[in-house]
């Protein structure tokens, strides 16, 4: 409308076809400046969104995931930085037909009880429920392959506690795009119940996030760290619904520390996927592949933990895969995902690989021969801006190539509890506040 009434005050709709162009141009230059910015309002240029929680999804198929239709889906999750204002992003990246959400409903999670954490933890905080909205409606339809944001809902998000997401679905959604491995359980019921206290006895009960990709909150000046990695970052054996993950210790760690409190790190976003690998797809596209979606465009990341690359040497060990010089194409791959995140200024933190050897000796020697070189190069290369040796934090000192037994989860993989709080105790959290590189110290 603006337009049309500039180029109507000065007759430029009666103009020859070449002078309308030129005046054209002049008027859009013009026009830049009746439009307010974010600093003539007061705003800080930069957005005041950060990412509090979020996951990394993977095509489930038709054959592997739920229909959900005319079902109301409950998921928790778990935040890291907290604020006033809360939105919610959903997707359907992976999906070949439109999604539609007939309603959305966010609220506080009742405290969970850790003696009865396996048991219900649907129930939701008295006068904590809020109606989620998209461009001010109640229902959206989202596009194959498109990922959606909601529009702010006044909630007052504390740190470190449960979000309950819940969201009605009146068609099919056959061809999920999920997370399989939550560690957390999710409830459906049939009907449109997102604003219920609790879930019935009678929903059934998925240990996955499905289409919820990201939470944000508003909290101006803060900003986050995303944890990049596999079935260790994902948190497999850790306790359910306890949030045990080290991403977890390390968002608490961050929030308890006067210096990274001071310095506004306080968001950690967890996108490990059970499986993947660095160089090609498998369980859910390769690290490579999902950079995108899963780090760069984040709310408000300043940092990125990049732990990966244990499951490309697994399958050349135990499958034979022909990677030709595997360990050189994994240092070219990592060092492509830290150049791109320096470009989009993002800090890589490089962190190296654990062991993956049973006792009483590796049964594929070569193996571990290629987990060591890698490491050697992410302890000395100067692609990172910072070191997190998680090898050195949970290996036995007599039998290096084998996980420290009280850190175990009996697989001699995944740690357990234990093992998870090791990793992040050992992260000098100085990489998150001095701004330059950094070895990670024992505390």
């Amino acid at each position: 409308m603006l337009e049309r009434e500039l180029k109507e005050s000065v007759g430029l709709l009666n103009m020859p076809v070449r002078l309308r162009s030129l005046m054209s141009a002049l008027l859009c230059f013009a026009a830049l400046w009746t439009i307010p910015s974010a600093a003539a309002d007061g705003q800080d240029a930069t957005s005041p969104w950060v990412a509090t929680w979020g996951t990394a999804l993977v095509d489930a198929g038709s054959n592997n995931s739920p229909d959900l239709s005319q079902e109301t889906l409950r998921m928790i999750v778990h935040t890291s930085v907290g604020g006033p204002r809360v939105r919610i992003w959903l997707s359907n990246r992976f999906g070949t037909a439109p999604l539609r959400v007939g309603a959305a409903h966010v609220a506080m999670s009742a405290e969970a009880n850790p003696a009865t954490a396996t048991e219900d933890v649907s129930a939701i905080r008295p006068g904590t429920d809020r109606a989620v909205t998209f461009d001010h409606l109640a229902s959206v339809t989202i596009a194959p392959g498109s990922t959606i944001v909601s529009d702010p809902i006044a909630l007052d998000v504390a740190p470190l506690s449960d979000l309950a997401v819940s969201l009605y679905f009146p068609d099919t959604t056959l061809g999920s795009t999920l997370h399989g491995g939550a560690n957390q359980t999710a409830y459906a019921v049939p009907g449109n119940v997102v604003d219920a206290a609790s879930m019935p006895a009678r929903s059934w009960t998925r240990g996955s996030w499905y289409f919820l990709d990201g939470v944000d909150v508003y909290a101006p000046g803060s900003s986050a760290v995303v944890t990049y990695g596999d079935s260790i970052t994902d948190g497999n054996h850790s306790t359910m619904n306890l949030n045990h993950r080290w991403p977890d210790y390390l968002a608490a760690r961050l929030a308890a520390d006067p210096a990274t409190r001071n310095a506004g790190v306080l968001g950690v976003v967890n996108t490990g996927i059970s499986g993947n690998r660095v160089l090609l797809d498998g369980d859910g596209p390769s690290a490579m592949a999902r950079l995108e979606w899963d780090v760069l465009s984040r709310s408000g990341v300043k940092y990125l933990i990049l732990f990966h690359g244990i499951n490309d040497i697994e399958y050349v060990a135990r499958f034979r895969q022909p990677y030709g010089d595997l360990v050189r194409k994994l240092e070219a791959g990592l060092s492509q995902i830290a150049t791109q995140a320096h470009d989009h200024g993002i800090k890589a933190i490089g962190a190296t690989q654990m062991t993956d050897c049973r006792p009483p000796q590796c049964v594929w020697p070569e193996q571990e021969a290629a987990r060591s070189e890698l490491n050697q190069w992410i302890r000395t290369t100067k692609v990172f801006d910072g070191l997190i040796d998680f090898d050195l934090a949970t290996h036995d000192p007599e039998h290096p190539t084998w996980m420290l037994q009280q850190y175990n989860s009996g697989d001699y993989v995944h740690p357990n509890d234990t093992g998870y709080k090791r990793m992040s105790d050992f992260i000098d959290l100085s990489l998150f506040t001095k701004g330059v590189s950094a070895n990670s110290k024992l505390h």
